[in-house]
């Protein structure tokens, strides 16, 4: 078996790992990135689209924006539309930030280009990384490269798989305490070659289902629908999809959806989960390894990123003076944050989803927090603060219940 050795093992090549491997480099840390998945399969892999402000201005600062900056869609508002008629929130207008509309394949390709330059060492189509020893100061991950038996030794691991990834699994039973919410609703979701029929975003509420319609460049939108939780792809051909796309999100007066082949079509289930604490011994969760939040308000890359710039910032100043204090207070310091974030999609999700078959009650209390938002001043700053990620980066951070 091969031996190979590193300061930081990093399982995973989405977002998080790979702009952890990318700042530890700038800070002088040697890490190497394993990833189960190809290449071509994460530079493709389809994902969230929105970038927070702050999830911006720390890419800039990274070296990581010219792309971004050049090709990604600013915006400063998204419509409402409900009861046939339009609400525009303009967010920045109340908060002063914006938003960019960037998809997350194309910072992965921005990611693997940067750490492809750098000669990192990035490896692709690794199945079956195993991280050990995790409760010992010499930690190790095997996997098989290129057909190759490897043992890595490191001082850490960073688990930056996702939430089917191994990192989370590795550690003993009982260890972790893990909180979760599934929802009765999940999101069918279709990429096609199409212009918007809008510069911004619009969340249409609809007897029907709820409906978004998005953008990743001016001649693709990405478009979902509210359906069934367990709904099959199968029993949507594109003529029912936009069928419904158009019921739910035409409105006299607005341009009428434009319609496009469709290049791909998934459903996703929605879910909320949270585990507690984020790290064991020498193993430290980021992104969804350790948390998944609904869609709705789109906050999981820019949770990813969040975590990343604490867990980074802490391997440096371990690096440099040998002090574990930011390591040990990880959890504390990103899971505040994360809450807030769960608080808000959940909430959101509540605001825009038809309730369930007979919950008449619940369909009159949507109505009432819709008209709230888009007539109280207070209730749309609120609002906005939250869809912009200044409330969550307001969020103090300190330990969580016991």
């Amino acid at each position: 078996m091969k031996r190979l050795n590193t300061q930081v093992a990093i399982v995973g090549a989405g977002p998080g790992g790979l702009l952890l491997s990318h700042l530890l480099q700038r800070s002088g840390v040697d890490s190497i990135v394993l990833e189960r998945r190809s290449r071509e399969y994460v530079e493709k892999r389809v994902r969230a689209g929105l970038l927070e402000g702050g999830t911006v201005d720390f890419l800039r600062e990274a070296g990581l924006a010219d792309r971004l900056e050049r090709e990604g869609l600013v915006h400063e508002g998204f419509v409402f539309r409900f009861g046939s008629r339009a609400h525009r929130m303009p967010f920045t207008e109340l908060t002063g930030r914006t938003v960019h509309m960037y998809g997350q394949q194309e910072l992965v390709k921005d990611l693997i280009g940067a750490r492809t330059a750098a000669g990192a060492r990035l490896w692709f189509d690794v199945p079956d990384a195993e991280p050990m020893g995790l409760d010992t100061d010499t930690p190790t991950v095997r996997c098989t490269v290129a057909g190759e038996p490897v043992e890595i030794g490191c001082d850490f691991v960073a688990g930056c798989d996702g939430f089917h990834g191994v990192s989370r699994r590795s550690v003993p039973p009982g260890t972790f305490s893990t909180y979760e919410r599934t929802y009765p609703y999940a999101w069918l979701g279709v990429l096609a070659e199409a212009p918007p029929a809008a510069e911004e975003l619009i969340y249409a509420v609809h007897s029907r289902g709820f409906a978004l319609h998005s953008m990743r460049s001016p001649s693709v939108s990405r478009l979902y629908l509210q359906v069934e939780a367990g709904e099959r792809v199968e029993n949507w051909p594109d003529e029912r999809i936009w069928k419904e796309l158009h019921t739910r999100l035409d409105i006299d007066g607005a341009p009428e959806l434009a319609e496009g082949p469709v290049l791909e079509k998934s459903c996703v289930a929605l879910r909320g989960f949270v585990t507690e604490p984020m790290s064991y011994g020498r193993l430290f969760l980021a992104g969804d390894a350790a948390h998944i939040v609904p869609p709705t308000a789109a906050k999981g890359l820019n949770l990813a990123v969040a975590d990343i710039k604490v867990l980074a910032t802490a391997f440096g100043e371990f690096y440099t003076s040998g002090d574990r204090t930011a390591l040990d207070g990880y959890s504390a310091a990103c899971l505040p944050g994360v809450w807030q974030a769960q608080e808000f999609s959940d909430w959101m999700s509540g605001l825009l989803h038809r309730p369930p078959e007979g919950r008449v009650f619940d369909g009159r209390l949507q109505d009432a927090r819709l008209e709230a938002v888009v007539n109280s001043p207070a209730a749309a700053r609120r609002f906005a603060e939250n869809y912009v990620g200044l409330a969550r980066e307001r969020t103090p951070a300190r330990g969580g219940r016991p």
